[in-house]
């Protein structure tokens, strides 16, 4: 009778989950139709219709297929690639405050899109599809020193420990990126700082192609290891107790995380805050079990990463704000709250 009353609780459970999941999705698929018609020049819904099955003039093909549905793709891509990676790093830190961001993973990532600039321009097709390899060159380094020095021999790796390198990492890399700033062209730092402040740049059909074999490949990767994500969430003794290898496991969702971060910055500049809002939003609607964790975390970053791109556009035209700004608007305060109540559990 128990056994049978917990089957159906899971069973319910799940199936709240993946109602969820499919709201969510609904709500990806709603605000990427607002977002086509919204912008400096304005396009009805029949007039993006029409365009949409060959039915538009010159001018409405021009707006539609080269400047905004390559933006709008991308922000659908960012904000999914950002939530898993924060995602990942929630689960095998067991910190809720884990964020490619805050960790100054994606500082790393940005040191190597500076330096990049500084010597080479970004407009020809070649560095466009090198500079996801050259963001996860300098993300790996950062994560690989962070979790040098925050693991203790004989006591793993601390959570606490980590983010606190990863802040003080994240101070000194940006320092860095602000001395080679004096070297850079006028043009050159204007396209740094518009980079830093989380513009999204990459407004064409190259960008998409350079960011979306990353996501096409470890997204999959992470959702085939949900698995090995609860039982890390565990603790390393429970979950060596039940058999996982801890370590390699750990080691290769990072790896995913960084990859992940690292593409996503070279191509939407230093967003930050997605991988922490979107995880803690998505565990609050279905749960921690990252087997519907991963995909809600994915669609609650990409939700938030249109959103804020649409309303980016729409105010201050015609230049806009970065879509950084908006994200940071919202993720600052909720960043403070959920330390707010982290020290409060403590």
């Amino acid at each position: 009778m128990e056994r049978n009353l917990l089957r159906q609780s899971s069973r319910r459970r799940a199936a709240r989950a993946w109602t969820w999941i499919g709201v969510l999705a609904l709500l990806v698929i709603a605000v990427f139709i607002v977002s086509m018609n919204s912008g400096y020049t304005r396009l009805s819904p029949g007039e993006v219709f029409r365009t949409l099955f060959g039915g538009g003039n010159a001018n409405q093909n021009l707006i539609l297929f080269q400047f905004r549905l390559p933006r709008i793709v991308i922000t659908v891509l960012l904000g999914a690639g950002l939530a898993l990676s924060g995602c990942i790093l929630q689960g095998i830190t067991r910190n809720a405050l884990a964020d490619p961001g805050i960790l100054g993973i994606n500082s790393g990532a940005g040191l190597m899109v500076v330096l990049y600039v500084a010597f080479y321009p970004v407009t020809k097709l070649g560095s466009v599809f090198l500079l996801p390899c050259l963001a996860l060159v300098g993300a790996l380094a950062t994560a690989a020193l962070i979790y040098a020095l925050a693991r203790k021999r004989g006591e793993g790796l601390s959570p606490t420990r980590m983010v606190l390198v990863g802040i003080a990492l994240a101070s000194g890399i940006s320092a860095a990126m602000i001395v080679l700033t004096i070297r850079l062209s006028p043009d050159q730092y204007q396209f740094v700082q518009t980079w830093l402040a989380g513009s999204i740049y990459g407004t064409n059909w190259k960008f998409v192609l350079a960011l979306l074999p990353w996501l096409a490949v470890l997204i999959p990767y992470v959702l085939l290891k949900a698995k090995a994500l609860n039982v890390l969430s565990l603790g390393d003794a429970l979950a060596t107790g039940l058999g996982a290898r801890t370590e390699r496991e750990r080691l290769g969702l990072l790896a995913a995380s960084v990859a992940l971060a690292g593409a996503c910055v070279a191509v939407g500049g230093g967003i930050s805050f997605v991988g922490l809002i979107a995880p803690h939003l998505a565990r609050q609607l279905v749960g921690s079990r990252h087997q519907v964790l991963i995909p809600a975390a994915a669609l609650t970053g990409s939700l938030l990463v249109i959103a804020a791109d649409t309303v980016s556009r729409s105010i201050l035209q015609p230049s806009g704000v970065p879509t950084g700004i908006v994200v940071t608007v919202i993720g600052a305060p909720y960043f403070l709250y959920l330390l707010a109540r982290t020290k409060s559990k403590a």
